[in-house]
């Protein structure tokens, strides 16, 4: 930690999310003066699932800006005037340039929630679960302009379940991160922490999603349905099949005969999928709605004809 005796390490802390209001109090616990927090201003239009960070920046009493660019050369102008040493950035959606990376002069660290170079890019949770992977985690590396590709100072790792929500993983990624960013942080004020340069070749970059890639293809086999519909499930917008023109959200399926089944379905590969949660036309269906609705089954696409529930 640093040296009471002396003046603390300035920071500048870009963030937003659960992830970042845990790595915040991270820092505040630490001691470190948090000249500025940059964020973005909540949309009551989204679906919030998580903690703010302009709420805790006030109950902190800490400055923060929620500006739509924090490349406008005025606030890169305001934050050289606090001469930094050092910026965090911690689920902050926007990209850093040149001028402003060139601010800190002991460095600029992001978490990043995937174990790099793996998942480098967008929604890094969400396509390891799409994926099938059984482990994923948060790194806090050197930030570049190119995104995700600084040297690695800190990594923790957390398991993914065969029936696990991008959700569940998202929040054991957040604990990864905070535990990450406290572990190396010593070390990181102190000048002393060890970089490890990425091997990119044994990594891969990911975009963004939209709510219309959560559409299931039936001609799948039935573990990449499951895993599509646990990699967008809720709080996401979830996956769905098109029935009569209309979306028919599958939010919850098993792999597995389970008592709470609402259908039995089968993947391309002819291996049945369970279906646990569905909706319809905004209500979430118990398993007599689902078979009265739809009674020929909901896949491969072949629900021509429906009934009330």
């Amino acid at each position: 930690m640093p040296d009471k005796t002396k003046n603390p390490p300035r920071v500048v802390v870009f963030a937003y999310h659960s992830v970042g209001v845990r790595c915040l109090e991270v820092l505040h616990r630490s001691g470190v003066d948090i000249a500025l927090i940059v964020t973005h201003p909540d949309d009551p239009s989204e679906n919030r699932w998580f903690d703010s960070v302009a709420e805790w920046a006030a109950q902190q009493g800490i400055p923060a800006l929620t500006p739509p660019n924090p490349n406008d050369p005025a606030l890169v102008e305001r934050i050289s005037a606090l001469h930094p040493d050092f910026f965090f950035s911690f689920y902050y959606r926007q990209m850093l340039g040149a001028d402003l990376l060139a601010l800190p002069k002991r460095g600029a660290y992001n978490l990043h929630g995937s174990l790099l170079p793996r998942y480098r890019g967008r929604v890094p949770v969400n396509w390891a679960v799409i994926c099938g992977e059984t482990e994923t985690g948060a790194t806090l590396h050197v930030m570049t302009l190119k995104p995700d590709q600084g040297d690695i100072v800190a990594q923790e790792k957390v398991p993914i379940g065969p029936d696990d929500t991008a959700h569940d993983v998202f929040l054991r990624v957040i604990e990864a991160g905070e535990r990450a960013l406290s572990q190396v942080l010593p070390a990181l004020l102190a000048g002393k922490a060890v970089h490890r340069r990425q091997d990119l070749s044994q990594g891969n970059y990911c975009g963004g999603r939209r709510p219309e890639d959560g559409k299931i293809d039936w001609s799948q086999p039935a573990q990449v349905i499951h895993n599509l519909v646990r990699g967008v499930a809720p709080p996401y917008p979830g996956a769905f099949t098109l029935v009569g023109g209309q979306s028919l959200r599958i939010l919850r399926t098993s792999l597995h005969p389970h008592p709470d089944a609402l259908a039995e379905t089968r993947g391309g590969d002819g291996h049945p999928l369970y279906l646990l949660q569905a909706e319809w036309q905004g209500q979430c269906l118990d398993a007599a709605q689902f078979r009265a609705t739809f009674p020929q089954g909901c896949a491969p696409d072949p629900l021509t004809a429906t009934k009330s529930p």
